[in-house]
């Protein structure tokens, strides 16, 4: 999955520290969604919505070149 949570948080000069607190995970979370490396569980993918006050579907795009798995 695609997302622009770096630019997001680069907009508002937060480090990815500054944004794990404000979720309440660690750092290392931050990086592994930053990097899609992860994907957010869908309580942690609203709570980030909510923290920019935008839509899930404008920070997170779903990507099939991600996806590992075939339908």
């Amino acid at each position: 999955m695609k997302n622009r949570l770096r630019v997001l948080r680069a907009e508002r000069n937060w480090s990815q520290a500054d944004l794990a607190e404000r979720l309440d995970v660690s750092r290392q979370a931050v990086n592994a969604v930053e990097t899609g490396k992860y994907d957010p569980s869908l309580p942690l993918a609203f709570k980030i919505a909510r923290l920019f006050d935008l839509p899930i579907e404008d920070i997170f795009q779903y990507d099939p070149v991600f996806d590992d798995q075939t339908f």
